[in-house]
Order: structure tokens, then C-alpha cells, then sequence
């Protein structure tokens, strides 16, 4: 069976990056001109996934810290292992984040269904989740992060590396390029859409816990109104604010690639500028502080610094 997913995965993720040569695309989508949009993301690539036309990309190969996009991948690599959803799993200490300290609502010691964790890794980006799938991976984590790197190669993502499942360590890196292909892949899982496009889930950490409310991370998905059917945020100081999306714009589904960019505004900005783009042929422009953010880490001289107090994940 893991072998026919990954095949499967194979089959799509071709598909998306068909040349364009060989395909057609819509009137409206061949006419639209690249100087008329603009994004505050450093990096970043858009393409039409029926056609597999890639509309706009901003140094696509450009290799760079990923953050919590990592966890669609761990997300992945836990299904294809078929692993029991139902499974009753403990948060434990190994599961604390010891490279940037970040703040979890999961304290040490709930239970809760395998299920559960992955729900809570994509849709809140929870750290602790992520890292104790990882952790309870026929092998351990050595295994899993070893399944990671395994998946991305055979999806051609061939400027990606992982070094563990949450997206804390900047080690965790890829390229747009190459995320397009993981968003595609991971597209053709349910449970992976049905997931990061949940806006809210009450969950209970333990028998004699209330319930809490755990939101998605990401704004167009809670809003309920883009069409999303993939999603996911991540950040570290080191990546810069992340946000990948497969949406249906002008009636054809889009993936979105929207990588290190300035406060948690932007790639919500750059989603709506390629929206406006493809749907009216202009877009609207760049803060003026995401610009000077995107020259600076473009010149080099940009200094790794907190860019808001929000969890970093």
C-alpha cells in the first residue's frame, strides 16, 4: 500500500510541472503580465495545476528554512505508514521544544488519539504534536526523519532536507520549487486537506480537562470565503513568516508558494495580491516595510531578529 501511494504521489506531482509547451491554458491566465503584480515574500512560485504552468515565480531554487511547511511532510510519511489513527498517545518531555523554547497549550502528560496530534500539528501548527508523531514512528525519530528525506526524493524535491518533524530547526529547508511538488502530493491525501482547512476543533487533553479550542493558523481558512483546499503557515525567525496554499482562483485550483516574508500581514497580502492578479490582471502593492524587509535579506544585511511576539512555528 505504501508503495502505490508514493506512486500515486509520483503520478500527480508530475503532472504539475508538465512544461509548458505541452499544455494550454485559459485566455484570462495567458494574458496575465508578471510586472503587474508584486509580493512582499522573498521567495515564491505559483502555478496553475491543471496545466502545470508555472504564472509567476520569484527566485524559486533559492534554498531557505521552511518552518512548520515541514509538517505536511510529516504528515505524509505518517499516513503512508498506515499507523492506527485511533492509537491512545502520551505527550512526553522528549516531545518539548528545545530549539527555539516556544510555548505549547499541550502539557506533559495528555493523551489523546494519533488522530488527534495530527489534527493539531496541521491545522495549529502544535510543535509537541508534531514532534511526538515523529517520536512514536516504528523506529523512533531517527526512522521518521529518515522517511522524510526518502519521500522527498522520490517526489523530486531535490533541494530538501529535513533533520526532524516540527519545522523548529532551521535545518528543516527547501526550495519553492520544490514545495510546490510536496503541496500537490500532499493534496491527494483527505485527511491532509480535510485537516489544514479546519477552522477551529474542540479537543480535551485529558479525562479531567476542559475542552479547548484549537484554531487554524492560518487567516484565509478561518474566514471561510478563498476556497481553500490545502494549507499550511510556518515560522521561524530564520525563515521569515511561510505560507503555502493549494486555492481555487478564477475557478482553477492554484498552488501557492509563499516563502520568508515580513510579519504575519504579509503572506496573507502576497495571497490576495495573486488572487486579485489572476482574477483582474493587477494587484495591489507591498507594505513598504515588507519591501525594505525583502531588499535587506536580498543584500545580506539583514540581521535574524524576533519580527513580532507570536510562537514561532
Amino acid at each position: 500500500m505504501k508503495n502505490i501511494l508514493i506512486a500515486l504521489s509520483l503520478l500527480f506531482c508530475s503532472s504539475v510541472v508538465l512544461a509548458d509547451s505541452e499544455t494550454t491554458l485559459p485566455e484570462n491566465l495567458q494574458s496575465l503580465d508578471t510586472a503587474n503584480i508584486s509580493l512582499g515574500s522573498v521567495n515564491a512560485k505559483v502555478v496553475d495545476v491543471e496545466s502545470g504552468v508555472t504564472l509567476f515565480a520569484k527566485n524559486p531554487e533559492t534554498v531557505a528554512p521552511i518552518a512548520s511547511i515541514s509538517k505536511l511532510m510529516t504528515a505524509m510519511v505518517v499516513l503512508d505508514a498506515e499507523l492506527p489513527l485511533d492509537e491512545m498517545l502520551t505527550i512526553t518531555e522528549e516531545d518539548i521544544d528545545t530549539w527555539k523554547n516556544t510555548y505549547s497549550r499541550m502539557r506533559i502528560g495528555a493523551v489523546l488519539p494519533r488522530s488527534e496530534l495530527l489534527l493539531l500539528a496541521l491545522m495549529s501548527s502544535e510543535n509537541r504534536a508534531a514532534l511526538a508523531l515523529g517520536r512514536t514512528y516504528p523506529g523512533g525519530m531517527t526512522a521518521f526523519v529518515s522517511a522524510m528525506n526518502d519521500k522527498a526524493r522520490a517526489l523530486g524535491m531535490r533541494n530538501t532536507r529535513f533533520v526532524e518533524p516540527s519545522g523548529l530547526s532551521m535545518e528543516n529547508v527547501s526550495t519553492a520549487s520544490d514545495l510546490v511538488k510536496m503541496v500537490s502530493t500532499a493534496s491527494r491525501y483527505k485527511l491532509i486537506r480535510d485537516y489544514t482547512t479546519t477552522p477551529s476543533y474542540m479537543i480535551k487533553l485529558g479525562e479531567t480537562e476542559n475542552e479547548m479550542e484549537f484554531r487554524n493558523t492560518n487567516l484565509l481558512v478561518r474566514q471561510g470565503d478563498w476556497g481553500v483546499n490545502l494549507s499550511k503557515t510556518g515560522f521561524i525567525n530564520e525563515a521569515g513568516r511561510c505560507l503555502v496554499m493549494l486555492a481555487n482562483v478564477g475557478e482553477r485550483p492554484v498552488a501557492m508558494v509563499l516563502l520568508d516574508s515580513y510579519g504575519r500581514r504579509t503572506p496573507v497580502g502576497d495571497a490576495n495580491r495573486i488572487k486579485q492578479w489572476i482574477v483582474t490582471g493587477k494587484s495591489a502593492p507591498v507594505a513598504g516595510a515588507a519591501l525594505k524587509y525583502e531588499q535587506e535579506k536580498n543584500s545580506g544585511v539583514f540581521q535574524t531578529a524576533a519580527m513580532d511576539d507570536d510562537t514561532q512555528s
